[in-house]
């Protein structure tokens, strides 16, 4: 055979090799690509999907944390307004106490004056008896002279 022919034949062979590779392998290559090409494209459309809502759901747990963050702080202002105000009426009703103890103590002290000026009015007459009864020599009694006693102990 004659190079021309062989080359001839040569190119027969390969056109139909590429139409055979044009009509049954390229197309299953060609749809196993674009399908490639669509999932890629959609693993990008759900990855920009996912981080638009990454983005919102940040938004959202910043406005929660602000949102908490404002409530804890009220909740904490209110506890230390109400512990001010326990110590407030703590203190109130210790003053209250105090007062009354005071009070109380000032009551005390005045019935103890009186029961000591009482005991010494007794006692300075008791003396006075002892005394008209040495300057008399002779024993008074007490009895008889009991008005004279309650007048001096009123004047005392």
């Amino acid at each position: 055979m004659s190079i021309t022919a062989t080359l001839i034949v040569q190119m027969i062979v390969f056109l139909i090799l590429v139409g055979f590779t044009m009509k049954y392998v390229w197309p299953p290559i060609a749809a196993a690509l674009d399908e490639r090409a669509r999932k890629i494209a959609d693993g990008l459309a759900a990855a920009d999907k996912a981080k638009a809502d990454l983005a919102a759901a940040d938004k959202r747990v910043e406005a929660e944390l602000g949102k908490t963050r404002n409530e804890t702080a009220a909740l904490l202002a209110d506890a230390e307004r109400r512990a001010q105000h326990i110590v407030e009426e703590a203190k109130g009703r210790a003053t209250e106490e105090a007062n009354k103890i005071i009070a109380a103590a000032k009551v005390e002290a005045d019935q103890q004056t009186v029961r000591a000026r009482e005991t010494l009015r007794e006692q300075v007459a008791g003396l006075a008896v002892k005394g008209a009864e040495q300057i008399l020599r002779k024993e008074v009694n007490a009895g008889v002279h009991a008005e004279l006693l309650n007048r001096l102990k009123a004047e005392l």
